[in-house]
């Protein structure tokens, strides 16, 4: 049965080894040029993520630093206002014959009753419902409607 032309198959370990394995011409051009638009792709979005945290820190206090004059302090923190600050701030009493805006509290879209306590911002002087602005305020430090920077003045 067995077939006299017929070899058997024998695997050997130095068949295994592929010595005339080259990359030549083009294949290592293409090989070393993809190497490199990784590298360059990787090192410009390292750069690109260093610029922007060093852009947003410096320019954040260049802004405290220049708008703010020696009288001022800034109220802000990233994520709100102290509770004793927001309790400082001024309410009045609306009167809708005083007021030339419409009489509407933009955070709760809710009409201001006559007699009712309103906050007033120092800045810009738009004024709230005390419970509305306070809770805005416990998040943020910039006014609902114009975003100003909440601040304090410091008697001299």
């Amino acid at each position: 049965m067995a077939n006299p032309d017929s070899q058997t198959f024998h695997w050997r370990h130095d068949e295994l080894e592929d010595k005339n394995f080259q990359i030549r011409g083009r294949t290592l051009y293409f090989i070393i040029v993809l190497f490199a638009v990784v590298i360059s792709i990787t090192l410009l979005f390292i750069y690109l993520r260093w610029i922007c945290r060093f852009s947003s820190s410096s320019s954040a206090a260049v802004s405290h630093t220049v708008t703010l004059s020696p009288r001022q302090q800034p109220l802000s923190r990233s994520h709100g206002l102290d509770s004793s600050v927001i309790d400082s701030l001024p309410i009045t009493l609306y009167h809708r014959s005083e007021t030339a805006g419409d009489g509407e509290c933009c955070i709760c879209l809710g009409m201001f009753e006559e007699g009712e306590k309103v906050k007033v911002l120092p800045n810009c002087f738009h004024g709230y419902h005390c419970e509305c602005v306070d809770k805005w305020l416990t998040t943020h430090s910039t006014c609902p409607i114009c975003r100003d920077t909440i601040r304090v003045y410091s008697p001299v």
